[in-house]
């Protein structure tokens, strides 16, 4: 940060006084741990919001939920940061997070996650260590939707799933109806077909009502093909959704997003080799580096299609050029 200010100072000063020059290094790394990360991320939010477009109001948006560590955020001895993120797959940014010392203070920071954000009229999608009926609580409170992936951390409940949709007849039965979908996807040299079943077919459900809201169970089979291989997934989900096929299917497939953006975290910025140490800097650096996540999806360069990664290398040759161009959006 100090030597991009370095080389770019006389252009920065049109929006920020430098009456004592570029601050060092350390001054900077000083200030991004006494930033509050709530506040930073009412900047965040602020800018977004100004982005939105009436059309995508009208859509349900499917708002995933998952956690990250920050693998280099660590001191001998100590913990890294693993911070929860509750990211909008339509709008592409990230709407709320929390930080917590490991992968398993999760399920106590999800609910204070979808407490601090907005999420009335939308649905929610959890990975399984997020499958609690605490949390199902918050969701159902706060008058939302969920669809979340069932596995082995909830007794018998994946087992039961999964035994009612290896009844053929059951598949059957919803492929001649409205609870069935599919897709194929070409991509990477291999065939995705993905096939989505959805039932309100659950009066035989054991415990169900200690699952608020609860309305449908559905699966998700996908068959991958490349060259002469074939390997076959399933996943299995609880929903609060009436049969809906399609906003079903989207849930299920959107909650790859906040997968994708962790992702480019690690590929196109380099999180993992971070080696900030001050947790609250590195959490300002989380928040910062999603909010650029969001602005290099729109920006075009020379109307080319290209990497996320590919964008940063060519922005750093003209930064003013395209800092210009977000600020006219």
């Amino acid at each position: 940060m100090a030597d991009f200010a370095l080389w770019n100072e006389d252009w920065l000063k049109q929006y920020i006084e430098l009456r004592n020059g570029v601050p060092s290094h350390d001054t900077i790394q000083r200030a991004m741990g006494m930033i509050r990360p709530e506040n930073l991320q009412q900047l965040q939010r602020k800018w977004q919001e100004m982005l939105e477009s009436n059309e995508r109001e009208k859509l349900k948006k499917i708002i995933c939920v998952d956690g990250k560590t920050m693998r280099s955020n660590k001191r001998e001895g100590a913990r890294p940061c693993h911070i929860v993120s509750a990211w909008s797959r339509e709008e592409g940014y990230c709407l709320g997070q929390k930080a917590v010392e490991e992968k398993s203070n999760e399920i106590t920071a999800i609910p204070k996650v979808l407490e601090s954000i907005e999420i009335k009229g939308q649905v929610v999608t959890i990975d399984a260590i997020g499958t609690q009926t605490g949390i199902v609580e918050t969701i159902r409170k706060r008058k939302a939707d969920y669809v979340l992936a069932v596995k082995g951390n909830q007794g018998n409940l994946e087992t039961d799933i999964r035994e009612y949709f290896e009844e053929a007849q059951k598949c059957a039965e919803l492929k001649k109806g409205k609870g069935y979908k599919k897709t194929t996807e070409k991509a990477h040299g291999q065939i995705e077909i993905r096939e989505y079943y959805q039932t309100e077919d659950i009066g035989w459900m054991y415990r169900k009502k200690e699952w608020k809201g609860l309305k449908s169970i559905g699966m998700e089979k996908k068959t991958i093909r490349k060259g002469e291989t074939k390997k076959e997934e399933h996943g299995y989900y609880i929903s609060s959704l009436m049969e809906d096929i399609e906003l079903f299917s989207r849930a299920v497939r959107g909650h790859w997003a906040v997968e994708s953006m962790h992702w480019h975290l690690d590929v196109t910025f380099k999180e993992d080799a971070n080696t900030t140490l001050d947790k609250t800097a590195a959490q300002n650096q989380n928040i910062i580096r999603k909010w650029c996540l969001s602005m290099l999806k729109l920006l075009e360069i020379r109307g080319t299609k290209m990497s996320l990664r590919r964008k940063r290398f060519n922005i750093s040759f003209a930064p003013a050029q395209f800092i210009e161009e977000l600020l006219k959006i």
